[in-house]
């Protein structure tokens, strides 16, 4: 499904991109894939067992998999994550904040394959980032915003696009066709630090945000982050 020029989402199966064995309520993540004169940088690769029909998804827009240079990594769930061994496999490098990195090396716990009744093939994050940090990646510089809570490797990444700014906000909010918040069953959920990373992102505006899972925001998406933000403080206090 093309989102903008030259950006794509490729997987996902609450809105029926992709589709895993029902298992959990998510079973695999969005994916998303932008397309640069340099080859392709995709963010989050899914739970594995649907690289397939992430790889058709592509080909049908005329991406080839075989160009994907980058994946960046918002956590280390197993369905954001859960095929990264496969695209390893394929000389993909991957970008990561430290905490995934650490969490997808191991394929502990903290990659929840519990949740699934699968077991996390771990791999190594070739380039490792802090908050705050600007790194680029084929020509296009992106900004890591670290947002625990859902797990303690959340991460946020910006990225302006013809004169627009996008988020891709991995499961820190949830998707209005599925709750405020990313699922809360993690090794490493935790409320109050969650209610700031909340807090941080409300204050960062935006005009697209591209969520781990389900509906893309096009219409002032901050709306939608304060929105969740209220939800918590309502509910965890």
């Amino acid at each position: 499904m093309q989102v903008l020029k030259d950006i794509y989402q490729v997987g996902g199966d609450l809105n029926g991109i992709t589709f895993d064995e029902p298992r959990a309520l998510w079973n695999d993540a969005n994916s998303y894939v932008i397309k640069t004169e340099q080859g392709l940088i995709m963010i989050d690769c899914g739970c594995g067992d649907t690289l397939d029909q992430i790889f058709r998804n592509m080909r049908y827009w005329g991406l080839q998999p075989e160009e994907i240079r980058y994946c960046i990594l918002t956590h280390p769930h197993f369905d954001h994550a859960g095929g990264g061994h496969k695209l390893k496999e394929m000389g993909v490098k991957f970008v990561a904040i430290q905490e995934t990195a650490e969490a997808v090396a191991t394929g502990d716990d903290r990659c929840c394959g519990f949740l699934y009744h699968k077991t996390f093939v771990p791999f190594e994050v070739d380039q490792k980032l802090a908050d705050g940090e600007e790194f680029g990646l084929l020509g296009l510089t992106f900004k890591t915003v670290h947002v625990p809570g859902h797990s303690m490797g959340c991460t946020a990444y910006l990225l302006t696009w013809e004169g627009r700014v996008l988020n891709f906000s991995g499961d820190v909010i949830g998707t209005l066709l599925g709750g405020d918040f990313g699922w809360d069953g993690s090794i490493d959920f935790n409320k109050p630090v969650y209610i700031q990373s909340l807090l941080k992102l409300s204050r960062i505006d935006v005009d697209i945000m591209l969520p781990g899972h389900g509906l893309i925001y096009f219409h002032k998406p901050r709306i939608r982050v304060e929105e969740a933000l209220n939800s918590a403080l309502s509910q965890w206090r």
